[in-house]
């Protein structure tokens, strides 16, 4: 018994030294190994963003996660065992993780099951094992505030489940590679990467036949990912989609906003093998140049307001020509976001600025200062325009109530 229990020793130092506990297993503890899994997983789920509250313990629940219809506050999935995770079962687990059925019911789709249903059952126990290390934490999470017939949960989510929900595991497609399945299972799976980059419905459901081409998520407009040129990744390399997730940053771009947070607590802890799987995945999606082709506005006095704005407050760092400054200030040119087709993020940054991602490969962490003091809605709107129009870009006018109803949006948080 002498070297089980050394083994069992050293193996809880180690976890200590992780940020976890096995003080809390009732039953005979799983292997490291599955537990180490688990907390890639984890990771690769990006849990840690919705399960923590701002200022608030890991995992325990309570951030509000803003919808189109309310707000909905995330769970407690510590193992606490009033009100966590701390009585459930595996078998409880997999069922919240397959069908979303929690221990309340049916679960809001603010929960991303519709993707999670698809990781293996392996997977998802090994999650579990994970979660049941993190120190218990008492926090009791406020109901959603959610007007009816929203707030009827028996029936509002068994209609929303039965028109819109199809649990199912992951089925590789034996026509391509295992690179390409892994990355497709991490994509559609626990990255769950459609559930922000895809179009909704009146109902907050994925539009399938539109999936990826970009769409709204807390406030947020995240890019078409499908082969587009110039909104999507039609422009982007293997290399260059792997450098983006794994620091946040490339020759083309910085990520800025709900994808700074992303790249931090996600993506830039996979390792290189699952990045480029995932790379390889995206760049085989379809581009949709057809849909989504756009015409850049020719209003000279717009253009000439705009191109005032720019050379007064945007030129100092991303240069005259738009071209930036390498390894800095990402270039404007051939910019994917600038041109999304949907303005929001855009306008969102010059208002209210934001970092970059600081992670272990990119430890510089630039900001750019807000200038929701210095601009007007129109100033905004003129700059944003005059972007979508030169330096190579051709994208949509951005309109001064399109700004306008950012800059509510923001006033109201």
């Amino acid at each position: 018994m002498r070297l089980p229990l050394a083994l069992l020793a050293i193996t809880a130092g180690v976890l200590a030294c992780l940020g976890v506990s096995i003080a809390n297993q009732t039953t005979t503890p799983p292997m490291f190994s599955e537990i180490m899994r688990g907390r890639y997983l984890v990771r690769a789920g990006d849990c840690a963003a919705c399960h923590t509250a701002e200022d608030g313990k890991a995992m325990a629940g309570g951030r509000a996660i803003p919808t189109p219809f309310g707000t909905i506050y995330s769970a407690n999935i510590t193992p606490d065992k009033d009100t966590g995770i701390g009585n459930w079962t595996d078998e409880a687990f997999w069922r919240a993780m397959h069908e979303g059925r929690g221990s309340q019911g049916r679960l809001y789709p603010a929960m991303p099951y519709p993707w999670y249903t698809k990781l293996s059952h392996d997977d998802v126990l090994a999650i579990k094992a994970y979660l049941d290390t993190l120190p218990a934490v008492r926090n009791d999470v406020k109901t959603p505030d959610l007007p009816w017939p929203m707030s009827w949960r028996p029936v509002a989510l068994w209609a929303w489940d039965g028109m819109f929900f199809h649990p199912g595991i992951f089925q590789s497609n034996p026509q391509k590679s295992t690179e390409w399945n892994r990355g497709a299972y991490l994509v559609e799976g626990p990255g769950h990467c459609g559930a922000c980059h895809s179009p909704k419905n009146a109902l907050g459901a994925v539009k399938t036949d539109h999936r990826f081409q970009g769409g709204m998520g807390e406030g947020w407009f995240a890019s078409s990912l499908r082969g587009t040129h110039g909104e999507g990744l039609g422009n982007w390399s293997v290399d260059e989609l792997v450098s983006y997730l794994k620091t946040g940053a490339n020759a083309r771009t910085r990520a800025m906003g709900a994808m700074q947070e992303v790249v931090e607590k996600s993506t830039s802890h996979l390792n290189d093998d699952d990045l480029r799987a995932i790379a390889v995945y995206l760049k085989d999606l379809p581009g949709n140049d057809e849909q989504h082709t756009q015409r850049a506005s020719d209003d000279r006095d717009v253009l000439n307001r705009g191109r005032l704005v720019y050379v007064d407050q945007c030129a100092g760092c991303h240069m005259e020509k738009a071209d930036g400054l390498a390894g800095v200030f990402p270039p404007l040119g051939g910019n994917t976001a600038i041109h999304s087709q949907n303005a929001t993020s855009l306008a969102r940054i010059i208002l209210e600025g934001g970092s970059s991602a600081k992670t272990a490969h990119s430890k510089e962490g630039f900001a750019m200062p807000g200038f929701a003091d210095k601009l007007s809605n129109a100033d905004v709107a003129a700059v944003l325009t005059y972007l979508r129009a030169n330096f190579g870009n051709q994208a949509a006018a951005v309109s001064e109530s399109d700004v306008a109803d950012v800059r509510n949006k923001l006033a109201r948080r």
